[in-house]
């Protein structure tokens, strides 16, 4: 990396959420290393770090630093490609800075440049096709996976967040306002992958399984599962560990939950026969929901129905009775459904 990259990498430590936003979209990076007055690193922020802090409810004018990793992975300055390889490749990182013994920063390694991200040989479906009436007036003249969280398209950090993954063939499920995403995204070259366009019928939609069986026409030659995810989310998740695991167990259909709780905000009796049996005062009740991430067989395409509606749900339903197996694979970090105006501002930072 030449010392102009680096620099376009960094910013100072007084540098807010929207500097190290401009400094990732710069540099492109995914990184933004916070620098003293001495050239010394005090922290590191990556676009994980960035989309945690928006879910989390940062505004775009809080201090970056607060966000930052303090102590961040390192290696020493004139270390050998191969040192810097293996940290990336045991710890998963994707950016290391390298430094003199001071702290000063001298380098940044990325992972694009050492090795490039391993491609996956899966293809994912993001489904956009939908009209986002619950956004009301957002969404008169603009589909909501292009409303802008963060600098980016919904739709954006989707791709993004795939490529990152390994995925590098993507194919969006487009109805309403078609035209739009699909100049918005081109064919993904920007994004560093091939983006391809499942069209459905203005007048016929498919619901949020149905375009599929467009994919299962148009790729009859699929040997590997299939990462189904909606079009209107911001959530944190490791794309590669989804289909490993569900690779482990065998499943036609993994979907990804996420824990939902609930302060009922009353007493609950508890009663048998109309004699109590006790009282819970304002109880937390405690549900996995579904995320609205799949890992699907290519087997269970062909159980989809041609020609009308269908809903990942109802796939769910026909594995089961089918008697086929299906897995939950646990989403840890923050999940928003942009699906309303207050979703939308909880995704800006705004609500």
């Amino acid at each position: 990396m030449t010392a102009r990259d680096l620099a376009a990498a960094c910013a100072p430590t007084t540098a807010t959420i929207r500097d190290a936003l401009e400094v990732v979209d710069r540099s492109g990076n995914l990184v933004c290393l916070l620098v003293d007055g001495d050239g010394r690193l005090a922290g590191l922020l990556t676009d994980g770090d960035l989309r945690r802090a928006f879910l989390k409810g940062t505004s775009l004018d809080d201090l970056a630093l607060d966000h930052a990793t303090r102590s961040p992975h390192f290696v020493a300055a004139g270390s050998p490609r191969a040192l810097v390889l293996d940290l990336m490749q045991a710890l998963r990182l994707s950016a290391v800075p390298e430094l003199a013994e001071d702290r000063t920063l001298v380098g940044l390694h990325t992972l694009s440049d050492v090795v490039g991200s391993p491609p996956l040989p899966n293809v994912a479906v993001v489904m956009a096709g939908g009209r986002g009436t619950r956004l009301g007036e957002l969404t008169r003249d603009t589909p909501k996976p292009l409303m802008t969280v963060a600098g980016r398209s919904i739709l954006e950090w989707i791709v993004l967040g795939l490529v990152g993954d390994g995925i590098r063939e993507i194919y969006v499920s487009v109805n309403y306002l078609a035209e739009q995403i699909e100049s918005h995204l081109g064919d993904g070259s920007r994004l560093g992958c091939r983006v391809r366009y499942l069209r459905e019928d203005p007048d016929r939609p498919l619901g949020t399984a149905g375009s599929l069986t467009l994919l299962r026409e148009q790729r009859p030659d699929l040997a590997h599962p299939v990462l189904v995810m909606n079009g209107d989310l911001m959530v944190e998740f490791d794309a590669s560990d989804l289909l490993e695991a569900h690779r482990r167990t065998g499943a036609a259909v993994t979907l990804a939950t996420r824990t939902y709780q609930h302060e009922v905000p009353f007493g609950v009796v508890e009663s048998v026969d109309g004699r109590v049996t006790g009282v819970s005062e304002k109880p937390t009740l405690s549900f996995d929901i579904n995320a609205a991430v799949y890992a699907v067989e290519p087997r269970a395409l062909a159980w989809l129905p041609s020609g009308r509606a269908s809903t990942m749900p109802g796939l769910v339903e026909t594995c089961l009775e089918r008697g086929e197996p299906v897995t939950a694979w646990p989403i840890q970090s923050e999940w928003i459904d942009v699906g309303t105006p207050k979703d939308l501002a909880r995704a800006k930072g705004e609500g």
